[in-house]
């Protein structure tokens, strides 16, 4: 079995009719976005990225609408749909005043996210007021409940779909801590219990309902006065759900652009242990590659996706061929005549089931025999009836004994060795870090191997390190160690900037989203002066005092034209710069005042990068003066 992304790694929507067996966890979500429209939302204000002030509601619509965005990317075939309650106007199945569903033309209330759908809601909010409305819904002297009736009206658009097969969640948006603050006696109590046991019997359905509170600038939110009921928060629990509710809206408005893969079986195999005894193993592929989605040909006129056909043409006659063509082998004088069937039964090597061969130690796999992502298996009593307990004593043996086994397996024309390597399972206190099973480690052939031809030479002229050179070394890599390093820390900026072309292009937007290469240096973290010096005593203590940079000769045994002209810049800068009072320049904040090339001098003078905008230029100048 030959594990490429375009086959092991499709998603199910990607292949409708593979035959091999999948199956998939209830990990599509229905997501209703319920949101407050109260005069409170509009009336609001808060700082925002530009230092200008910007309303609750604007928030809110403004997260909702980048989430949208990405989510198409990460996962699109979950369903959201859009909710508004304290309207005036009404539009929902049940007629509930108060409660207002935003929807596009040819698209469900709870449906995937269109484009259009997208670039609609982004820019409802200039005609909102015209043609919603707003108003507060619960009122002294008034039975209406539009909190009770969004909550209704939530539950009845999630109703699609079991709860086996889809997360179904209601996000709340407020700025409202007490929405029955306006009602005193009965009234009050009236209401708040039936809005309870609204919220009580969808969280029984499986719908879970999260709180996004929206605090006012003289008032922090106050979810102790009636929301700890309706989401079921209580205790210390309490002090963690606005932090945790910033965090959300920071993660749907920053949400990175990534394809989210969904957990399934990849494969169904069998495991022969031998002759006569087998058991059924699940396959799962744990890391995959993320590429470019396929390029899909569309017609120049219609703009509908084209479908590819192939017809073959006889060379004589020019009439469509029918039937396969044959293909033959020439043998004594004689053309053996095979069908496209035929050939594929002669190809034919294994029937793509697991073989056990043997047993090595652990300590035979080394690093270098790993080509491509493990796939890890786990035991099945769905066809098989006892495969679980056969696979748990081999499982405890391999881990007692420290083996591997050693399997054939491969697709029919791509068959190899593998190694199984046997987990065993990892429990903590918060619950289960690893899970037991084996991992499918796909060994190399011959050729797969290259060996490293060694460099002879005599021992003593290779140049050897000093003390002293290994120490600076070693405070250079203390200096610019990443903390807490992790490789998912950092976005492929070429799928980055494929995802916002793409964005750009579907909501028709005038500009292309500016995206952050993570992969390029820490311009600013590199001129601090720590870095500085530990690289300078670092370049001292190897080449030493004598050693011109700009003057390193070429190949050739002289001095490139490029070192010249380096050297030349350098010389011009340091001139220039000394015609300006830097520190004057910066204690009067006069720097933003002068052009980029005026102080590229002072960079180029001091040997500091020169890249970036206008104001990273400003920065490293007054980081390297210490301001």
């Amino acid at each position: 079995m030959d594990l490429d992304p375009d086959d092991v790694f499709r998603d199910d929507e990607d292949d409708l009719e593979n035959e091999f067996f999948q199956e998939r966890e209830s990990t599509k979500e229905f997501v209703v976005y319920l949101i407050d429209a109260s005069p409170k939302m509009f009336s609001t204000t808060c700082p925002g990225e530009d230092q200008r002030d910007e309303t609750h509601f604007h928030i809110v619509v403004s997260c909702i609408a980048q989430s949208l965005k990405t989510q198409i990317i990460n996962r699109s075939y979950d369903e959201v749909a859009i909710c508004f309650f304290n309207t005036r106007e009404k539009k929902n199945l049940q007629d509930s005043n108060g409660v207002f569903v935003y929807n596009v033309a040819e698209r469900e209330d709870l449906d995937r996210p269109t484009a259009r759908f997208i670039k609609e809601f982004d820019q409802m909010e200039e005609s909102f007021q015209k043609v919603i409305g707003s108003q507060y819904g619960i009122v002294s002297g008034s039975r209406e409940n539009s909190l009770y009736n969004a909550l209704w009206v939530a539950q009845g658009l999630l109703r699609k779909g079991s709860a086996k097969t889809a997360d179904k969640r209601i996000l709340l948006f407020t700025n409202e801590d007490d929405p029955f603050g306006s009602l005193n006696g009965a009234v009050k109590s009236d209401m708040t219990k039936t809005t309870l046991q609204r919220a009580k019997d969808a969280q029984d359905l499986g719908i879970s309902i999260e709180l996004l509170p929206l605090s006012r600038p003289d008032e922090e939110f106050n979810i102790s006065l009636f929301y700890a009921d309706l989401i079921g928060v209580e205790g210390d629990d309490l002090a963690l759900v606005l932090p945790s509710a910033g965090q959300k809206l920071e993660d749907m408005k920053d949400q990175l652009r990534k394809r989210l893969f969904t957990k399934r079986i990849v494969r169904r195999i069998s495991f022969i242990i031998s002759n006569g005894l087998s058991i059924e193993l699940n396959t799962y592929a744990l890391i995959r590659p993320t590429v470019p989605g396929a390029i899909t040909w569309l017609d120049s006129v219609t703009n509908c996706p084209l479908k590819t056909e192939r017809s073959l043409i006889c060379a004589d006659t020019g009439a469509l061929m029918r039937e396969p063509p044959k293909r033959f082998q020439p043998y004594k004088n004689e053309n053996i005549k095979f069908s496209t069937q035929e050939l594929s039964e002669i190809k034919r090597v294994s029937n793509g089931h697991l073989r056990l061969l043997g047993f090595k130690p652990l300590s035979c796999l080394k690093d270098y025999h790993n080509l491509r992502p493990s796939t890890f298996v786990f035991p099945s009593d769905k066809e098989v009836i006892g495969s679980t307990r056969i696979f748990i004593a081999l499982l405890r043996s391999m881990l007692r004994l420290k083996r591997f086994a050693v399997a054939f397996y491969g697709n029919p024309t791509h068959p190899q060795l593998v190694a199984l390597v046997a987990q065993d399972e990892i429990v903590t206190a918060g619950g289960q870090i690893e899970p037991p099973g084996m991992h499918m480690i796909y060994l190399p052939y011959c050729d797969d191997i290259r060996n490293v031809e060694e460099h002879h030479s005599d021992a003593n002229a290779v140049p050897r390190a000093t003390d002293d050179q290994v120490k600076k070394a070693i405070a250079l890599m203390k200096r610019i160690d990443l903390k807490d390093f992790s490789v998912c820390q950092f976005a492929n900026p070429s799928l980055q900037r494929h995802y916002a072309v793409l964005q750009a292009l579907a909501l028709e937007e005038d500009e292309i989203p500016e995206i952050n290469d993570e992969t390029a240096p820490d311009e600013e973290g590199m001129a601090r002066p720590g870095v500085v010096n530990a690289i300078e005593e670092f370049k001292l203590s190897v080449y030493g005092d004598s050693y011109d940079e700009e003057n390193a000769h070429a190949g050739n045994g002289k001095v490139s034209e490029a070192s010249k002209k380096r050297k030349a810049v350098a010389e011009n800068a340091v001139k220039e710069s000394a015609n300006y009072d830097w520190a004057d320049l910066a204690d009067n904040g006069k720097l933003k005042d002068m052009t980029v090339a005026e102080l590229k001098y002072y960079l180029t003078a001091h040997n500091l990068p020169v890249t970036g905008k206008k104001e990273a230029l400003i920065s490293r100048i007054l980081t390297h003066m210490g301001k």
